[in-house]
């Protein structure tokens, strides 16, 4: 079986791939990919502290890896939808919203 390395990458014993030397998470850098369509260098405007090479890692992790983690992405998606169930209506955004009633 053929095993890749992926420099910048670290993967915690729980299986969560982080960038190295810092506490980003590789599926971070993958959502700034898939929600707003940046490319490496505006992924890198937007966070300095990352280096292009960590960048070009993170996105290679994912394309290699995607199945496994759009799958990740939608379980998270899950989750926060349920909270925000179980939380049901925001009492400052009702009163917010009465704000906007008035005259």
């Amino acid at each position: 079986m053929l095993v890749t390395a992926y420099p910048h990458i670290d993967v915690t014993g729980d299986g969560v791939p982080y960038l190295t030397g810092t506490r980003t998470k590789v599926i971070e850098v993958v959502l700034d990919h898939l929600a707003y369509h940046w490319d490496a260098e505006e992924i890198q405007r937007q966070h300095p502290y990352l280096s292009l090479g960590q960048i070009h890692s993170a996105l290679a992790y994912y394309f290699d890896h995607q199945e496994e983690m759009d799958q990740a992405i939608e379980e998270q998606l899950l989750q926060v939808a349920t909270i925000k169930a179980r939380l049901g209506r925001s009492s400052l955004r009702h009163k917010l919203k009465s704000l906007d009633q008035l005259p």
